[in-house]
């Protein structure tokens, strides 16, 4: 499956943004989620909602202020970021993975698929 992210760009502090990612087939069978990577950072895992449309965030910050949902009809997800701050500055890539439920889905390892990121700069 290949994946396109979008929506991606410059925010003010405190504002808001919506990522996109869609497939280019049926995500139905998938488990989907968002990564970030900042600059000299490594990657780190951001939300992940499953093919039976359970979420898990990363605590750290993200729960209250980012949602994660899925549209299977239209083979995409999003990413809702509120309350945004300069910390939330990264490449944000949207993943696919195909591995069974109850496997940990925070390690990058557990992902088959990647998109190519989109760059959030939220300036303060």
């Amino acid at each position: 499956v290949q994946l396109q992210a979008s929506g991606g760009g410059l925010v003010q502090a405190g504002g808001s943004m919506r990522l996109s990612c869609t497939a280019s087939e049926r995500i139905v069978n998938y488990h989907m989620g968002w990564f970030r990577q900042a600059p000299g950072k490594e990657r780190e895992f951001v939300a992940v909602i499953t093919r039976g449309a359970v979420t898990t965030y990363n605590p750290n910050s993200m729960k209250d202020r980012f949602t994660i949902s899925r549209e299977n009809a239209k083979n995409t997800v999003y990413l809702q970021m509120n309350s945004l701050n300069s910390e939330d500055t990264a490449v944000y890539y949207c993943a696919a993975s195909t591995y069974i439920t109850g496997v940990d889905l925070t390690s990058a390892r557990h992902w088959n698929y990647w998109g190519q990121g989109t760059l959030v700069t939220v300036s303060s």
